[in-house]
């Protein structure tokens, strides 16, 4: 227990500070489709989904492999961390200048030539950010969690922070005052801009907060690691980038695909978008999770007992998940507050997101084979078909069902992507997975789902008193049997 313990404990204050940070940054989500029309909204969904492709070609899996090589015998872990944040950082100025060359035809490309603004904001945004990464790795590897959580709050509230001022308080105070000292840095015109202006600050602020990890760099460069980094990393990239096209390319896709004109599939996309983020609280908790497990898995692997630890945490992961789904689909008269009006259309998504999100985080769990028997290039080809299935089901689906066809396809991928790191786990790396209690919790809570979606026509009793049952039930289910299976 004790392992399991010391991963509550990490997974805890990575997820308090990911809790508190993203309940932050969930005040962006009222405030932008409150401010902003769904057209608007779709800009900034847009060029995130960009930033997240990048995010993982500029850091070309490094990260992974620090975590893996860094307690290897025979390699000093200092160099190990130098060697690697030296080829970041060189990578990513060489992107920075190049997209800053190319700025005015880019934007022309993506049809924002009246704003090459936003494109060189990200790039700064994107640069800074990949940079950072390798710092933060280290700071999770000597499990400094709490300057870790530390540091992406404080991110986290610049952007907040600075989004409240200049998207809610300004236009306010210059209608009321527009002679307002307070306004010196605002220019109304700007509009849309300050979202990415709040990001970039954001980001500068963060990068600023971890140069003293950058000293790392003067431990020197070994060629020799470099080679075998670049060999473990790489097939990680492929894996990550694949990760990104399933979580990021429906919102990429849907501005060419729904059968619509480019206002209304920016609207749609902006509807999309903004009830995808009613999903935030189980993909937060993934985060969290993976942020706290993935070291200790490694660092665990030669352990007696590891594979009935890892056995033992997909179970209570999957509680925890399901908890989560039933949580947002069965109050989400509530939750449904958090986007605009005009949103709310859209809510049918969030079940079915919520539900991918899950199956995500059981291919996170179950991932753990090829990287600890360094298959890397294996789990680069579930991840590219996962990419495969991911785009061809958009293609397809987009044009016929709208964004519900987007979610649809964002399901199919990550159960399927799950289901397929299973079957080659239980080849290369057996764990007792614990599958028909992990399955009968998945289909408890989708069933009390569907239950509250039926009884909800019929039932006299108030909506959230009702859910309030249906969740009761939930918790005492699992209480009986994991009371149960303990005797």
């Amino acid at each position: 227990m004790g392992i399991l313990k010391k991963l509550a404990s990490q997974t805890a204050i990575y997820g308090l500070s990911s809790i508190f940070g993203r309940f932050l940054n969930y005040l962006l989500v009222p405030l932008y489709t409150y401010h902003f029309s769904p057209e608007e909204y779709g800009v900034v969904s847009e060029f995130y989904a960009y930033a997240g492709f990048f995010s993982v070609l500029l850091l070309c899996g490094f990260e992974t492999g620090y975590f893996r090589f860094r307690d290897k015998e025979h390699l000093d872990r200092d160099v190990t961390y130098s060697t690697a944040l030296i080829f970041v950082v060189l990578m990513n100025l060489s992107f920075f200048l190049g997209i800053t060359l190319i700025n005015s035809q880019l934007s022309a490309a993506l049809n924002y030539a009246d704003h090459p603004e936003y494109v060189l904001c990200f790039t700064v945004i994107l640069t800074l950010d990949a940079i950072a990464a390798l710092p933060f790795a280290r700071l999770r590897a000597e499990n400094k969690a709490l300057r870790f959580a530390g540091i992406k709050l404080t991110e986290i509230l610049v952007t907040v922070l600075l989004s409240l001022f200049f998207i809610s308080y300004c236009p306010t105070l210059y209608q009321q005052n527009p002679q307002s000292v307070l306004l010196y840095w605002y220019q109304p015109n700007i509009g849309l801009g300050y979202v990415f202006i709040a990001n970039l600050s954001a980001s500068l602020v963060k990068f600023l907060l971890v140069t003293p990890q950058l000293v790392g760099m003067a431990w020197g460069f070994d060629r020799k690691i470099f080679a075998r980094l670049i060999r473990y990393s790489l097939p990680m990239t492929a894996v990550g980038f694949a990760g990104i096209i399933n979580e990021m390319l429906d919102r990429s896709l849907l501005k060419y695909l729904l059968p619509y004109d480019t206002q209304t599939n920016m609207k749609m996309l902006g509807i999309y978008s903004a009830c995808y983020k009613l999903s935030i609280l189980m993909s937060l908790f993934i985060q969290a999770f993976r942020y706290a497990a993935e070291p200790l898995f490694f660092a665990y692997a030669d352990k007696a007992d590891a594979r009935k630890i890892y056995a033992d945490v997909l179970k209570y992961f999957v509680i925890f998940c399901v908890f989560i789904f039933l949580l947002v689909t069965l109050f989400i008269d509530f939750f449904k507050y958090f986007v605009g009006e005009d949103y709310r259309s859209g809510l049918t998504v969030v079940p079915i997101l919520l539900l991918a999100n899950l199956c995500l985080g059981l291919y996170v769990n179950l991932s753990v084979w090829y990287k600890l028997t360094d298959r890397t290039l294996m789990g680069a080809g579930i991840a590219i078909v996962g990419a495969i299935l991911t785009i061809g089901l958009n293609v397809w689906w987009i044009p016929m069902f709208g964004y519900i066809g987007s979610a649809w396809a964002t399901l199919a991928c990550y159960a399927g992507m799950a289901i397929v790191s299973y079957g080659f786990g239980q080849k290369y790396y057996p764990v007792a997975y614990d599958v028909r209690r992990v399955s009968g919790y998945i289909l408890l809570g989708v069933g009390l789902f569907q239950t509250s979606q039926y009884a909800t026509r019929f039932s006299v009793l108030a909506p959230w008193l009702l859910a309030a049952e249906l969740m009761l039930i939930y918790l005492l289910t699992i209480a009986f049997f994991e009371i149960r299976l303990r005797r």
